[in-house]
């Protein structure tokens, strides 16, 4: 098994913008909820990398990512050892990518709470 090399957040938004591709392994209720924030995304679930991968450009530098890093090390492992040699995996994910401030989209989770009050203080 080859070795992969690896980024940080900040390090892997440079090279996004130096045009490099960002392959987010989560599942799509994940991605929903909270994203990269982007030009250009490949969503690959882990769970169909095997026979998905062949759409990832081989020829390109591609940032493989996830939620806090332990599939985006399999994925890019699983890459680098079919021959992405410019594979590198994204340390801790898009929770170390938002709590650096770096670009993130998604849904406002509303609360039970706030929902209560606002029921309850609506006048009659």
């Amino acid at each position: 098994m080859k070795n992969t090399r690896e980024v940080t957040p900040a390090k892997a938004f440079a090279m996004i913008k130096n045009g490099a591709l960002l392959v987010d392994v989560r599942e799509p209720g994940e991605v929903d909820r909270k994203s990269f924030d982007v030009p250009e995304i490949m969503l690959i679930p882990l769970r169909q990398l095997e026979t998905r991968y062949k759409e990832i450009p081989a020829d390109r530098q591609v940032i493989i990512a996830c939620h806090s890093g332990s599939r985006s090390i399999m994925a890019s492992r699983f890459l680098v050892n079919h021959g992405y040699s410019k594979a590198v995996h994204m340390q801790s994910g898009i929770v170390f990518w938002a709590a650096e401030g770096l670009p993130v989209k998604g849904t406002q989770k509303k609360t039970t709470g706030s929902l209560l009050s606002r029921l309850f203080s609506r006048k009659s």
